[in-house]
C-alpha cells in the first residue's frame, strides 16, 4: 500500500470516526442553534416594531467591561478610531 492509498485511506477512516461520534449530539446542537436564532429573530423584530430591548437595562453595568473589549476588536480589525458614533473609546 502505498503512502498516498494510506493517507487517503485514514482520512476517510477519521472523517466516519467523526461522524460517528458527533451522531448522538447532532439533534442538540439543531435544537440549541433553532433556539438562539428564535431569540435573535424575537429581539431583532421586536426592537423593529418598537418594543425596547429588556436585555439592555440589565447589561447597562457591563458597559465598562464591554467598552475595553470593543477597542480591542475595533483595533485588530484594522480601524483606528471606534466604527460607530456614540461610543468613543479612543
Amino acid at each position: 500500500m502505498s503512502l498516498d492509498k494510506f493517507k487517503a485511506w485514514f482520512r476517510q477512516a477519521s472523517f466516519y470516526a467523526e461522524e460517528a461520534y458527533n451522531a448522538p449530539y447532532r439533534s442538540a446542537i439543531a435544537r440549541a442553534k433553532r433556539e438562539q436564532d428564535d431569540l435573535f429573530m424575537l429581539l431583532i423584530f421586536s426592537e423593529m416594531m418598537g418594543v425596547p430591548n429588556p436585555a439592555s437595562y440589565y447589561t447597562l453595568e457591563l458597559q465598562p467591561l464591554l467598552l475595553e473589549r470593543f477597542h480591542d476588536w475595533h483595533t485588530r480589525m484594522g480601524m483606528e478610531h471606534s466604527p460607530l458614533d456614540n461610543i468613543k473609546c479612543c
